[in-house]
């Protein structure tokens, strides 16, 4: 069978694509539930985001922010990833779902190694890693990656950008005072 370019994928093509993708999310929801690998319990001091989430945002996050001096505490960090938290404590039950398989997706090695090229641990990814598995989701010709990449980006760079200590790289004063 010759491969299918992007210019040749059909409707029909495209609908067992996505009922695939569908399929495959769903079994790795179900089974990261069922084994116990997803705990639908937030970790320690959090509202909405579980003790397998952190390593992952926390590998993830100074990717996206780049070289910001602020980041050189690591208190930052951690700051951005409760400001995350909060923002998350505040969206609907259906967003915090969608959010918290996403990162069970990228928390379960069985799902992690083949969706991300990350085949160990967040904790031991290096930056270069991380840099290709957002750019390979960024440019992929799956919705579904293209849509996680947009949904992780706009996340966690909207949780940086409210913390102060990213104002000062960005001259920003700050909110005025009311």
């Amino acid at each position: 069978m010759p491969a299918i370019t992007s210019a040749q994928l059909s409707r029909r093509e495209l609908l067992k694509l996505s009922l695939g993708a569908s399929l495959a999310l769903s079994t790795v929801g179900v089974t990261a539930t069922l084994s116990g690998c997803s705990s639908s319990q937030p970790g320690r001091d959090m509202l909405v985001l579980r003790d397998t989430d952190l390593p992952i945002i926390a590998a993830i996050m100074p990717v996206l922010v780049g070289p910001h001096p602020a980041l050189n505490d690591p208190a930052n960090l951690q700051n951005a990833i409760r400001q995350l938290d909060t923002t998350l404590g505040w969206a609907s039950t259906a967003v915090q779902k969608n959010v918290h398989e996403l990162l069970d997706m990228l928390a379960m090695a069985i799902t992690r190694g083949p969706l991300t090229g990350i085949w160990g641990s967040w904790e031991t990814a290096s930056s270069a890693q991380v840099l290709a598995f957002l750019q390979r989701w960024r440019d992929s010709r799956l919705d579904m990656l293209r849509q996680g990449h947009s949904a992780l980006t706009q996340l966690l760079l909207m949780a940086w950008y409210a913390t102060p200590a990213s104002w000062d790289a960005a001259g920003y004063p700050g909110p005025p005072a009311i």
